[in-house]
């Protein structure tokens, strides 16, 4: 499976293209702004994204969705409690700037332990609340990508609405660090020196 770690805007978001070499069925997790460079990307493997994953509803994680998903067909995924997000005024506002004129698209709604196909792999949906009430990681071979949650030196902020410190914490140690140490966590943002981290290199900060 092909992990490509695009690093976009001036608050360094991290969008993730996930892709199958031999379906070349692709996926897209929270895209973001510089639309171009992100689908420069997809065109350079000439992979068909057929689903486009939110880890959650906050605007720089979703700003990119209508762009893609009318430009590639593809299916929306968030978690149900963080659905809202979509429709909440400011956030479609946002999207519309970004994104192109407003258009409907079926929205899947996931939960947690929810099993995403890519060709043959599975990606499985671990809900992470705290930063948000809908926050998600996904887990797929090996791979962790955790959104807001955690980053490679940090977590994400709980002072939004919905956030919560006591939650976010228990969501890091019960259900991140717990998976094995050799894991590679991708972050939703470049906030630390560097772009990924372990889940033993994280164990180190939190017990």
């Amino acid at each position: 499976m092909v992990v490509e770690q695009i690093i976009v805007g001036h608050m360094s978001v991290c969008c993730y293209l996930l892709g199958d070499d031999v379906s070349k069925e692709a996926l897209l997790i929270d895209p973001s702004s510089d639309f171009g460079k992100i689908g420069a990307i997809i065109d350079r493997y000439g992979f068909n994204v057929t689903k486009i994953v939110n880890t959650h509803g906050h605007f720089d994680h979703i700003g990119g969705n209508r762009y893609f998903l009318k430009k590639t067909g593809a299916r929306l995924l968030i978690h149900e409690e963080d659905y809202y997000f979509l429709t909440k005024s400011f956030n479609r506002i946002l999207s519309f700037i970004r994104g192109g004129s407003f258009i409907k698209h079926e929205v899947k709604l996931l939960k947690d332990g929810d099993i995403i196909t890519l060709g043959t792999s599975e990606i499985r949906v671990i809900h992470t609340p705290g930063h948000s009430p809908g926050s998600i990681s996904l887990y797929c071979d090996g791979n962790l990508f955790t959104g807001d949650t955690l980053f490679t030196e940090g977590i994400g902020r709980t002072d939004f609405s919905g956030g919560c410190g006591e939650t976010i914490m228990k969501s890091i140690k019960g259900r991140i660090l717990t998976l094995p140490d050799d894991t590679v966590i991708w972050p939703g943002h470049h906030y630390g020196r560097f772009p990924v981290t372990t889940v033993r290199e994280q164990k180190k900060y939190y017990f």
